[in-house]
């Protein structure tokens, strides 16, 4: 799949050193601009005793000056998601007038993070300079909640879009790539400045039920009183007000969504923070969630599960594409969750096939995460069950 500025195609042979040479050569000959501005790579943990050899060969043959990406077990190209034997997925990106800088960062530096000046200092790039981050990262080494409550002190409301690697769960090992190098720990940023900018279209695979409602009382994760009435009562009422068909696919997939910028004269779908409904209590009145709510937040129940994804993604990418108007879209980078992919849709190429159909043709690239990073309102976070894309757009 390619357009005048990406290709994107798949290898699912094993390491072999002059196929793969042709291989590249003949991507990088099949995108029609001058130079590559940008190459993503996504690879199966088969390639990890060669993932060094494999860079290499890419970078000389693909002619890529910047080359990042991390490991997965299943990858996406173009409208294809390739969950079984998938071998790896390189994306070539020319992004004109686009100034990217890349930055591998540890745990170590997650830890000694203080206040909004680290990371700027850091990576020699301030918030002025970037329209956004690309980012890949190991989900078994680095502290990535902690990370990202750092990057957004320096960088929001600059989007920050990307994932955590997947690679062999048994030995809980990743790969990142950048450039010639491969990490097993940390994460690797591309800051996306000049006339390029990163827009985002951040699916949590929900569909809001019910009403919105302001939380009243609360006590760290637990929802004491929603409207001033108990909470387990306002959640009980809408379940209740859910027609037959919906309350059966309700049943054990309900979430709640926060929102995250209040100023908004009304609230949509992107909205809010889909996050667990962990437990409720019915002689409380109590409700536990996965988050830290705050009083007076607007909330939102929500139902997650097959159809409300499909119709979450559709409206979302449609939203894009009237948002965007006729801004030229130079590709994308897909990062979905292990949990989606035929887990989720019972079949084959659900986002990538979504997303060619409402933006394409676009060259894109991607991998199915073990979390994925993207913005709600002004903050970036990090999501599960969720479809991350990172569109290039010119500025």
């Amino acid at each position: 799949m390619h357009n005048e500025f990406a290709v994107a195609a798949h290898w699912n042979g094993g390491f072999e050193e002059t196929g793969l040479q042709s291989w590249a050569e003949q991507l990088r000959e099949r995108l029609r601009a001058p130079r590559v501005s940008l190459g993503v790579v996504f690879m199966t943990p088969r390639f990890f005793p060669h993932a060094t050899q494999v860079l290499e060969i890419l970078r000389v043959h693909g002619q890529i000056p910047l080359l990042v990406g991390c490991s997965s077990a299943s990858v996406i190209v173009g409208g294809q998601e390739i969950e079984d034997s998938a071998g790896l997925v390189v994306g070539l990106f020319a992004l004109p007038g686009a100034e990217l800088r890349a930055f591998h960062f540890t745990q170590e530096q997650v830890e000694e993070a203080s206040g909004a000046g680290y990371w700027p200092m850091e990576t020699a790039i301030g918030a002025e300079r970037t329209n956004g981050w690309l980012v890949f990262a190991d989900p078994f080494h680095l502290d990535a909640e902690r990370w990202l409550h750092g990057w957004n002190q320096a960088y929001a409301p600059m989007p920050v879009l990307g994932g955590l690697a997947s690679g062999d769960y048994n030995a809980q090992i990743t790969q990142i790539y950048l450039n010639g190098e491969v990490f097993e720990a940390g994460g690797v940023a591309v800051s996306v400045g000049g006339d390029v900018r990163l827009v985002s279209v951040i699916s949590q695979g929900c569909t809001p039920i019910g009403n919105t409602w302001t939380i009243t009382r609360v006590e760290r994760n637990l929802i004491q009183e929603i409207g001033n009435r108990p909470a387990y009562e306002v959640l009980v009422e809408t379940f209740n007000e859910l027609p037959a068909a919906e309350k059966r696919h309700a049943q054990g997939n309900l979430f709640v969504g926060l929102v995250v910028n209040e100023y908004l004269e009304e609230f949509q779908r992107g909205d809010f923070l889909v996050r667990n409904l962990l437990g409720a209590d019915p002689r409380s009145g109590t409700i536990a969630v996965g988050a830290l709510p705050r009083l007076g937040q607007t909330i939102q129940f929500q139902r997650r599960d097959a159809a409300a994804a499909t119709e979450d993604m559709t409206a979302l990418l449609s939203r894009a594409k009237e948002r965007l108007g006729g801004a030229a879209i130079y590709g994308g980078c897909l990062c979905s969750c292990n949990g989606r992919g035929h887990r989720l849709f019972g079949r084959p190429n659900h986002d990538a096939g979504l997303i060619q159909q409402k933006l394409g043709p676009l060259g894109l690239a991607g991998f199915f995460c073990n979390g994925e990073i993207g913005p709600v309102g002004d903050r970036n976070f990090l999501h599960g069950y969720t479809a991350s894309l990172a569109l290039f757009v010119k500025k």
